[in-house]
C-alpha cells in the first residue's frame, strides 16, 4: 500500500477566512460538530464514530438535507475521515481537531468567488464539509522512498483517496496550525483527470462514478458489486480497529474469519506457525506436509503449522472442512510472500456434505465440488506468522478487488498477530519474573496468624511492591512490605536485590535496624557501579580509560561521569521498606520494627484502640552512611498488626486520599474483633470504593494477628 502523498497542492484553492475550508451561506449552525482527538492509535476509530453519530444526530432533528443523505455519502465520509485523521496522526503525532459541518445553501461564499475556487458541480446541493487540523505542520510529511520488503507500512491509502472522493480538497496553513479540508457532495461525484491520476492505468475511463475506479468491474459475484463500491474502504478502517485490540492470536485468528465470511468468501481457515520453525521452514519444492510434521516428499520438515481457525458461511460444514484442512496445510512457494496464491480445494469435503442437492437448497449440490481458493502469508516484521486461506464455491477465479482487499486485511492480521505474539511474550516473562520476586510460600508462625491482599496495577509486568514473611532461625520470623520507585524491569532489578539480601542478613543473624543499614549502602553501591560501568561503555570508543569511582565521583568532578549520569537518567534506586522481626514467647509475640521511608504501621488491640508502631526514617538509597533505628512492643491475644504500601494511604478520590484524617486508622478501628483475613478483605473493599476508577497504584497490605 504507498505512503501518504508528499505533495501540498490542492483540487481547488482553500479561501483564507477561519476554520480553513470553504464555507456557503444559509448553513444552518446546528450540523455543526467538533471534536478534539488524542493523537493515538485510536484516534480514526474515535473520528468516524463521531461522525456517523453526529449525522445519526442531525437526520433525529430534522435538518435540512440529513433525513435523505445517501449511504454512499455517508460511507465516503468515514473513509475520507479515516484518511485524514490517520495522516495528522502519522505525520504530526499531536492533539486533532476534528469539525464536520453539512450545508445546503445553492450560492457559494463570496470570498470563494473573489478567489476563483472551483467549486464543483454539486455546489448548489447537500454537501458535507470536513476539516483536520494538527499542531505540527513544521514536521515535513513521510518519505515515499524505497520500503524494505518485510515491514510494510500501514498508511492508509493517502490524499489521492481524498482527493477522489471529494468534490474540493485544500490544505491551509497557519501558525502552529494546518488544516486539510474536503467537500463531499450528497450527489454521486463523477471521475476526471485526478481520478485517473489515482488509479492509474487500471482506470477504465472517465465519466465513471468514483467507486468503478477504487473497485475496477471484472467477472464478479452480484453480492459483490453494492458493497465493493463504497464499504470496502470503511471495512478496513473498522477492520484495523476491530484487530488491533486484540492481545490473543487465536482472537485475531477467530476475527478473521468472522470479517471474511461471508462477505468475501464462503469459507476461510487461519494457520499459525511457531517463529521458531524461521526462515525458509517451506521448501519451494512439490510435496505435502501433514499437519504434526508429517513429511509428502518436499516442504516443511519440523513441527507443521496449527490450525488456528476455520470458518463457513454453513456452520455445520466447519468441522468436516476442519478435518480435510487438517489433511494438507498450506504450501506456498514463497515463505515471504504476502500476495495471494493458488491454493487447493477440498472438494471432496464440501461435496460429501452438501449431497444431490446440498443444505442450501435445491440447484446448489454441486457446488462445493468446484470453487477457487486462494492462499496469503502472515508476514510481519520480516517473520512469517501463518497462512490464510480464503475459498469461494462455484467461481474459476476471484475478482482482482477481492484479491487485493483481501491481501490489505491479511497484512494487517499479521501486524495483529505480531502483536498478540509480543505481548504473549512480555506477559509470560513478567509472570515468571513475578514469581521470583515474590515468596513461594509465606512461613506459618507459632500464635500468629497472617492474611495477605497483593495487586499489582499492571497485571502485564512486574510490580513496584513486594513483600516477604519468614523463618530466620533462633527462634525468630521477620518481616518486610516494600516499595521501590517505579515500575516493571527497573522495579525487579531492585526487588531482586533486595529480598535475598534481607533473608540473608536476618539469617545471619543481624538486628533489624543494622539490616536496613547495610540495605541501604548496599543500593547506593550499587548505584555507583552501575553508573561506573555507564561510563566506561560510553568512553570506550575514545580509547579514555575513566579510573575506579571516576563516573561522577571525585576523580571527576562535573565532568564525565556527571555528564553519563545525566544522560543515562537518576541511577539511585530508592526503596521504601517496612522491616520488622517477630519472636513468640508465652502469651504473646515481641516485635521489632523500623520504617524506612514507607507508611507507618498500624496496631489494632483487641480492646478496639488504634497506635501507630513506628516512627518516619529516611527512604533506602538516598543518604550514604544514614543510620536507621528501631522500636520493639508485645503484641497480646487478639492485637492485630497492619503493614501496608502507598498503593492504599494514597488511594484517591478526587483531591482527596485513603488516609486523610487519619482514614486508614478509622478503617482499621472498625475491625475490631475480626480476625486477620476478613480484616485484610476489609480494608481490601474499603480501599476499592473510596474511589469511582480502579486503583492506579500497586496495593499490598499484611496483617498479623497473635492468637
Amino acid at each position: 500500500m504507498a505512503v501518504i502523498p508528499t505533495q501540498r497542492e490542492t483540487v481547488s484553492r482553500a479561501p483564507s477566512h477561519e476554520p480553513g475550508m470553504p464555507t456557503r451561506r444559509g448553513a444552518d449552525r446546528r450540523a455543526v460538530a467538533h471534536a478534539t482527538l488524542g493523537g493515538g492509535p485510536l484516534a480514526p476509530g474515535a473520528a468516524r464514530g463521531l461522525v456517523r453519530a453526529a449525522l445519526a444526530e442531525w437526520a433525529r432533528l430534522g435538518l435540512p438535507g440529513a433525513e435523505s443523505l445517501p449511504q454512499r455519502l455517508i460511507d465516503d465520509a468515514m473513509v475520507v475521515v479515516s484518511e485524514l485523521v490517520t495522516n495528522a496522526v502519522v505525520h504530526a503525532g499531536t492533539d486533532v481537531e476534528l469539525a464536520c459541518r453539512l450545508e445546503t445553501s445553492g450560492e457559494p461564499d463570496a470570498g470563494l468567488k473573489e478567489e476563483g475556487a472551483e467549486v464543483g458541480a454539486g455546489a448548489g446541493d447537500v454537501v458535507l464539509l470536513v476539516e483536520v487540523s494538527d499542531h505540527h505542520p513544521s514536521r515535513a510529511p513521510r518519505d515515499s522512498g524505497a520500503e524494505l520488503p518485510y515491514d510494510i507500512p500501514e498508511y492508509g491509502r493517502g490524499l489521492h483517496l481524498v482527493a477522489v472522493l471529494s468534490e474540493a480538497w485544500g490544505v491551509t496553513y497557519r501558525t502552529g496550525l494546518k488544516t486539510v479540508w474536503a467537500r463531499l457532495p450528497a450527489e454521486g461525484a463523477t471521475a476526471d483527470d485526478d481520478i485517473e491520476a489515482y488509479a492509474g492505468a487500471q482506470a477504465p475511463g472517465r465519466g465513471l462514478p468514483v467507486g468503478e475506479v477504487l473497485a475496477p468491474e471484472p467477472q464478479r459475484a452480484p453480492h459483490d458489486e453494492e458493497w465493493l463500491n463504497h464499504g470496502a474502504l470503511s471495512f478496513l478502517a473498522e477492520a484495523s480497529d476491530l484487530l488491533a485490540g486484540q492481545l490473543d492470536e487465536d482472537h485475531v485468528a477467530a476475527l478473521t474469519g468472522q470479517l471474511l465470511v461471508p462477505r468475501l468468501a464462503d469459507w476461510c481457515a487461519v494457520w499459525l506457525e511457531d517463529e521458531s520453525m524461521g526462515r525458509g521452514s517451506w521448501s519451494d519444492g512439490g510435496g505435502g506436509v501433514g499437519s504434526g510434521g508429517r513429511s509428502g516428499g518436499g516442504g516443511y520438515t519440523g513441527p507443521g503449522p496449527r490450525l488456528a481457525r476455520v470458518w463457513h458461511s454453513s456452520e455445520d460444514r466447519i468441522e468436516e472442512l476442519r478435518r480435510a484442512l487438517e489433511k494438507d496445510p498450506p504450501r506456498p512457494p514463497d515463505t515471504f510472500r504476502t500476495g495471494p496464491v493458488p491454493a487447493p480445494w477440498p472438494g471432496d469435503a464440501l461435496d460429501a456434505l452438501d449431497g444431490p442437492d446440498g443444505p442450501d437448497g435445491p440447484g446448489r449440490g454441486d457446488t462445493g465440488a468446484t470453487g477457487a481458493a486462494l492462499a496469503y502469508r502472515l508476514v510481519a516484521g520480516g517473520r512469517p506468522l501463518g497462512t490464510l486461506v480464503i475459498g469461494r464455491a462455484g467461481v474459476t477465479c476471484f475478482p482482482d478487488e477481492v484479491t487485493g482487499l483481501v491481501e490489505d486485511l491479511s497484512r494487517r492480521v499479521a501486524l495483529a498477530v505480531g502483536a498478540a505474539r509480543q505481548y504473549a511474550r512480555q506477559a509470560t516473562i513478567s509472570r515468571i519474573l513475578q514469581r521470583g520476586l515474590l515468596p513461594g510460600a509465606v512461613a506459618e508462625i507459632p500464635g500468629v496468624s497472617s492474611a495477605l491482599v497483593y495487586e499489582p496495577c499492571d497485571k502485564g509486568g512486574p510490580s513496584g511492591d513486594f513483600y516477604d514473611l519468614f523463618p530466620a532461625g533462633a527462634g525468630r520470623w521477620c518481616f518486610a512490605v516494600g516499595d521501590v520507585q517505579g515500575k516493571g524491569p527497573e522495579a525487579a532489578v531492585v526487588i531482586g536485590l533486595a529480598r535475598p539480601w534481607l533473608r540473608l542478613l536476618a539469617r545471619e543473624g543481624y538486628r533489624v535496624a543494622d539490616v536496613l543499614d547495610r540495605l541501604n549502602q548496599l543500593l547506593l553501591d550499587d548505584a555507583t557501579e552501575t553508573a561506573d560501568a555507564a561510563a566506561r561503555a560510553l568512553v570506550a570508543a575514545d580509547g579514555r580509560t575513566v579510573p575506579p569511582g571516576g563516573a561522577g565521583g571525585s576523580a571527576d568532578p562535573g565532568g564525565l561521569g556527571g555528564a553519563v549520569r545525566q544522560a543515562e537518567g537518576p541511577q539511585t534506586r530508592f526503596l521504601s521498606l517496612l522491616y520488622g522481626e517477630l519472636v513468640p514467647f508465652d502469651g504473646g509475640v515481641r516485635c521489632t520494627l523500623a520504617s524506612a521511608g514507607h507508611p507507618l504501621p498500624l496496631v489494632l488491640r483487641a480492646d478496639g484502640e488504634v497506635l501507630t508502631a513506628a516512627e518516619p526514617q529516611t527512604l533506602l538509597g538516598v543518604v550514604e552512611d544514614e543510620t536507621y533505628t528501631s522500636g520493639s512492643f508485645e503484641l497480646w491475644p487478639g492485637d492485630s498488626l497492619l503493614c501496608v504500601t502507598d498503593g492504599v494511604t494514597e488511594r484517591r478520590c478526587g483531591p482527596r486520599q485513603f488516609d486523610d484524617g487519619d482514614g486508614l486508622a478509622n478503617a482499621l478501628a472498625g475491625c475490631a474483633g475480626l480476625d486477620a483475613q476478613l480484616i485484610a478483605e476489609r480494608i481490601r473493599r474499603l480501599v476499592h470504593e473510596f474511589g469511582e476508577k480502579p486503583p492506579e497504584d500497586d496495593l499490598a497490605l499484611l496483617v498479623l494477628q497473635t492468637g
